[in-house]
């Protein structure tokens, strides 16, 4: 398990969840280095329309041209739910 700090606290990422990850969104895999970063410090941050605990952290990777999307589920244990890329943030509202 690794551990991150950000705004809404120290996030984990299981084990489970970067199996997960790598599994559905093998792109992410050369990214891994950058969960910090996005997570601690993130270019836009959106909420999820569907659940009031849950943002998206966006990071530019210009190498890519892509943005790394971290979903994470905050509260009093945050920890990382899955991460993609995506070409561009959706609205950031946070």
């Amino acid at each position: 398990m690794n551990k991150f700090n950000s705004p809404y606290g120290l996030v984990a990422l299981t084990d489970e969840r970067k199996r997960h990850i790598l599994q559905f969104h093998p792109d992410v895999q050369g990214c891994f280095r950058y969960f910090a970063a996005t997570l601690a410090k993130p270019d836009h941050v959106t909420a999820s329309k569907h659940d009031s605990l849950v943002i998206i952290s966006y990071r530019f990777l210009p190498r890519r041209k892509k943005y790394l999307a971290i979903v994470t589920k905050i509260g009093s244990l945050p920890f990382v739910l899955t991460a993609y890329l995506v070409q561009k943030p959706k609205n950031a509202t946070l």
